[in-house]
């Protein structure tokens, strides 16, 4: 003969407790997800967590420019007279952030909004003259002058 230890009752408790258990340690061993920045472009946005990010800390001067130099990037098509929205998390404008194009300063002082719009057109122009046909922006927030964090975008130009 054999007993029951515990009724069906307590075995489906037992479960349930359980299975919250085991659900609060996997989340207990995720990494905080970095904050996002996100591009729009008519009806077309694409969001995109950080490159580079130490939590919030500042990163190391090497850390930030091999960050910069990263190729990778969401990519979003647009035209010259088309508008393009930024929009950055609350936390990245707290610190203020700027926009760098193909890896160089675009502006000099930092943002410090959650969102703005510039035109296309500004996006296209190559340092020989020449309009380019893919250029790598890059969201860049900043705290006293060095990096907090990196966000990349390829804008591809529309035909």
């Amino acid at each position: 003969m054999t007993v029951a230890f515990f009724s069906g009752k307590g075995r489906r408790i037992g479960v349930a407790l359980g299975a919250v258990s085991a659900g609060l340690l996997v989340l207990s061993a995720c990494d905080k997800p970095t904050p996002i920045a996100t591009v729009t472009v008519g009806g077309d946005s694409v969001h995109s967590e950080a490159a580079c990010y130490n939590d919030g800390k500042v990163l190391s001067d090497s850390d930030a420019q091999s960050c910069l130099a990263k190729k990778e990037g969401k990519t979003i098509k647009l035209g010259m007279e088309e508008r393009v929205h930024f929009g950055v998390d609350p936390e990245i404008a707290d610190n203020g952030w700027m926009l760098f194009i193909d890896g160089q300063q675009a502006e000099q002082e930092p943002y410090k909004k959650t969102y703005r719009t510039i035109s296309g057109s500004a996006f296209f122009s190559s340092q020989s003259g020449q309009p380019s046909k893919k250029t790598r922006v890059s969201v860049v927030e900043t705290k006293n002058g060095k990096f907090v964090g990196v966000w990349h975008f390829n804008f591809e130009k529309a035909s």
